[in-house]
């Protein structure tokens, strides 16, 4: 099972795997779970950033935004290992573009501080409303994607995280 959480709510969703080499897959999770518990409102909730829509107006319901918290975090548990080669972020369109700047993308295998201590793809040094902007990873390597603001109090919102890679496994 997909594991997606954060500073709000934690989320369990199944992963369709493909048996492809060669490829950049999406990781792309088909069915969610109800039992879930909201520590936000429920249209912010942290699934809404693998939701595959990139609408990003945050009153559609289709973003994901923690709480106010020091040091706000999002991250998608793989499962597996992977080698990633793209994130791709869409940022709020409807205000606060602001909101994602200084955030990092991490990606890796311990989940020491949460995973916000695993090797750095990007620094997201802004994205105007409502872009989708992709960061090259180059092939890290990890199980765990992670989006940080590191030593901010403040939200984060995510309205799409889109990450492609290929399982280690199946890696040619």
């Amino acid at each position: 099972m997909l594991k997606v959480s954060g500073l709000f709510t934690p989320f369990i969703r199944k992963i369709l795997r493909i048996n492809v080499c060669w490829h950049l897959c999406k990781v792309t999770v088909p069915e969610m779970f109800d039992n879930f518990s909201l520590l936000f409102e429920s249209m912010s909730t942290a699934v809404n950033a693998i939701d595959g829509n990139r609408d990003s107006n945050y009153h559609h319901g289709s973003c994901a935004c923690t709480n106010v918290h020091n040091t706000p975090w999002w991250r998608v548990d793989l499962l597996a290992n992977h080698k990633i080669n793209m994130v791709v972020i869409t940022n709020r369109g409807d205000c606060c573009p602001e909101q994602i700047n200084e955030a990092e993308i991490r990606i890796g295998n311990s989940l020491e501080n949460e995973g916000n201590n695993n090797p750095r793809c990007a620094t997201i040094t802004s994205i105007p409303l409502g872009v989708s902007t992709s960061y090259n990873c180059q092939g890290m390597e990890g199980r765990y994607v992670n989006v940080v603001i590191p030593g901010k109090t403040q939200h984060l919102t995510l309205c799409e995280v889109e990450v492609y890679g290929v399982p280690i496994d199946q890696y040619c």
